[in-house]
């Protein structure tokens, strides 16, 4: 029989749930089990407790119905548990270092308990300093095992299930479960310390808890709310029959209904029904108040008074004046600049355009990536939808002939981003743009993370340094309604990155639909275009950004390369968009398309495409071409700027870490060989699972028109798409 049962709900937390379960598997303690629930098999979540089962006999995973919620999940966890004590952790937490070991060292010290608190830590994804809620709270207590009457406090509804220990046998006895619906939390530690005997409390941090931006789910507007009182009158029942003693029933009733007033007062969470939770909550103080119960002082005892006297309209006014104040201070929009303020305020006092959708790319770069794909598609599908391109004043001119656009910071650039319905953005609109009720903000991403991104750069000092305030970043992700993801990957890398309560859009994206929609003759034209000599190996070489690197460094010597490559071999260069010098170069054999409008033009003309760690590889993946990854950095950038998945272990073909062994796979042909065509088929069937042409339609139709998933075309599977041909296939055909 193992020391502890680990049981781990994985519902909605794919994204984080591989780091919860690393973070057990990896204690110095082993005497244990880990149960990850998942929903069914096959499901990101269960993919990813089986990758760890796998590795580890320890790990057992289970499955309950997402109908069943936490406490089915973690009831179905119990019935598989055997270990002595039960512990759990919500998907998203991760148990410290030397957590176990620090447990199994107390209760040795301490003997066989009912109940062994302790103590966890609230850490903000985002930025702010951690914060320990329950150290006061078991500061308080005796020092070894005690009888719960001499820790009155210790109700067991101030802390969550997953901040103590709970000795299997003791829960089975006393017929223990977590009851159904929300806030089973309360309806299990209630009752669970009204029935204990001999309880401990260890005071050092086990769990480290992931504070979630929204705050929550709980706390979220809804009909939900209503279960509180549920779990309220299920404890106090519970604490009837045991005959809790009148020095223990006191501080249980006070903390119950402490939580029954934070929502009765809040305006947000109870959208309906406010005056009916209300009246109901009042019944239950008064049917359940303890003999002799004093309220106590201040603002929250004459809260509890009114409570107690069914007095709501007493206490709706004396929550108005609060709820005023915080809406005005809220609703003030804030660009810079006086005039400016007044402008923007102004038109968002106007209504909705119903008929106005506003796109930007890459901070205003020009007409490009996902926005300018959708935008193009809408015209086609949303006629009716006026669609305005926010560009800087020295892009405008590159604006194609016939698209309305607005130059960022001009008084028009306010008016449309006031006024209109859909907002749709690669990157983030400005700090002052305020979310308006009705309005629809797209996120559309720019690329598959291989580096990490978003709060997940919070560990990394040089990053985070550049990337400013995450809680200004996490203020901004929660404007967007949608965000968009080209495959499973992204989708559990944007949940962790980006947490919010938006949508998540598995549709593919759009600016790839070319891959599959451009023809031979679309081919030709581009490398024409672009300079590449006709008959010509034209490989696509485009690094990275390096954040330890102050300007543009090649990493590779490019005409070195082509000597030693082959006679036909050209390098289009494509540095990141940081570096756009501006305008076309060429040298040698060296063609210089960073300025290029379309990285994806770019990537239909080459044959070949050599990167490091650029997201451009899952993009280009679509094409089913050759793809090489020159890695002569990975170690430093591993460190320095953090990677979600290894590359090395997943490459999309071969890795030369050389410039000798660069120009060898290409000399001898390796880079397009069999094994090659293997690994890249690997690298598609991860990563290209929804890039299928139709990206766009997709989008257009969900969010601007407003059709059901359901309705959408159906994503065309990986085997049956045709990807525009090289240009070697392209000329023989000709």
């Amino acid at each position: 029989m193992p020391r502890f049962s680990i049981i781990v709900p994985s519902h909605g937390v794919a994204g984080r749930l591989g780091r919860a379960l690393d973070s057990v598997l990896a204690q110095s303690f082993g005497d244990f089990e880990l149960i990850p629930v998942c929903d069914a098999p096959g499901v990101p979540a269960a993919d990813v407790a089986a990758r760890h089962a796998e590795r580890d006999s320890r790990v057992t995973p289970v499955h309950a119905p997402p109908s069943d919620g936490l406490a089915g999940a973690r009831n179905a966890g119990m019935r598989a548990a055997t270990g002595t004590y039960l512990l759990f952790l919500d998907g998203d937490d991760v148990l410290v270092p030397g957590a176990l070991a620090a447990l199994d060292a107390r209760l040795t010290e301490t003997g066989p308990v009912d109940v062994l608190h302790f103590e966890h830590e609230r850490a903000p994804w985002w930025e702010g300093e951690p914060a320990n809620p329950a150290a006061a709270l078991l500061a308080r207590t005796p020092d070894g095992a005690f009888a719960p009457d001499r820790a009155p406090h210790l109700t067991g509804v101030l802390l969550p299930a997953w901040s103590a220990a709970w000795r299997r046998a003791f829960v089975a006895e006393r017929h223990l479960a977590f009851p159904a619906g929300h806030f089973t939390d309360v309806g299990w530690g209630g009752p669970a310390m009204a029935a204990a005997e001999r309880v401990a409390v260890l005071r050092s941090v086990v769990v480290r808890h992931r504070a979630r931006r929204q705050g929550s789910r709980l706390n979220l507007p809804g009909e939900h709310h209503a279960e509180l009182l549920d779990q309220v009158e299920l404890v106090l029942v519970r604490a009837a029959e045991l005959g809790l003693s009148a020095e223990r029933s006191g501080p249980l009733f006070e903390q119950l209904f402490a939580a029954v007033l934070r929502t009765a007062a809040h305006p947000r969470r109870l959208p309906s029904g406010r005056r009916a939770f209300f009246r109901r909550a009042g019944v239950l103080y008064r049917r359940h108040r303890p003999a002799g119960y004093r309220a106590p002082g201040g603002s929250l005892g004459v809260q509890h008074r009114l409570l107690a006297a069914g007095s709501y309209p007493a206490f709706a006014a004396l929550r108005g004046a609060r709820r005023a104040v915080t809406r005005a201070v809220a609703a003030v929009p804030r660009p810079r600049g006086l005039r400016t303020r007044l402008l923007y305020r102004t038109h968002l006092c106007r209504p909705l355009d119903p008929h106005l959708a506003v796109y930007c790319a890459y901070w205003g770069r020009g007409y490009a990536c996902n926005p300018a794909a959708i935008h193009a598609k809408a015209r086609e599908l949303a006629p009716h939808i006026r669609s305005v391109f926010l560009v800087e004043a020295d892009r405008a001119h590159t604006v194609p002939d016939g698209v309305d656009h607005a130059v960022i910071g001009s008084r028009r650039y306010w008016e449309v981003l006031a006024r209109a319905k859909y907002l749709v953005n690669n990157a983030n609109f400005a700090e002052g743009v305020v979310k308006r009720p009705g309005s629809v903000h797209l996120q559309t991403q720019h690329g598959t993370p291989l580096k990490t991104m978003g709060v997940d750069q919070s560990t990394y000092p040089v990053v985070a340094a550049a990337t400013g305030s995450f809680a200004k970043l996490l203020g901004r992700v929660d404007r967007w309604d949608y965000n968009l993801s080209s495959n499973p990957h992204s989708t559990r890398v944007w949940e962790r990155a980006f947490p919010g309560s938006y949508e998540q859009l598995e549709y593919g994206y759009p600016r790839n639909d070319v891959y599959c929609t451009a023809g031979a003759g679309d081919v030709l034209r581009i490398r024409a275009e672009l300079g590449v000599p006709e008959g010509a190996t034209a490989v696509l070489y485009a690094p990275t950004h390096r954040d330890h690197h102050t300007g543009f460094e090649p990493g590779l010597d490019l005409e070195a390369f082509c000597a030693a490559a082959g006679e036909d071999v050209v390098v289009l260069l494509r540095a990141h968009y940081f570096y756009d010098r501006g305008g076309p170069r060429a040298g040698g054999r060296v063609i210089d398309v960073t300025a290029h409008h379309s990285s994806e033009d770019v990537c239909l003309a080459a044959d070949a495409l050599i990167t490091d760690y650029s997201s451009i590889m899952f993009d280009y993946a679509n094409l089913d071409r050759p793809i090489v990854v020159y890695a002569d950095d990975w170690d430093v950038y591993r460190e320095i700027r953090g990677v979600c998945f290894d590359l090395m272990a997943q490459p999309p073909g071969p890795v030369a870490r050389t410039p000798g062994e660069l120009a060898r796979v290409f000399r001898d042909g390796s880079y397009a060989d069999a094994g090659s065509a293997a690994l890249r088929a690997r690298f598609r069937e991860r990563f290209c699972a929804f890039d299928d042409g139709r990206a766009a339609e997709r989008v257009v139709r969900r969010v601007l028109l407003g059709e059901p998933p359901e309705a959408l075309p159906p994503v065309i599977p990986l085997a049956e798409r045709v990807p525009a041909p090289a240009a070697a296939a392209t000329l023989v055909r000709s």
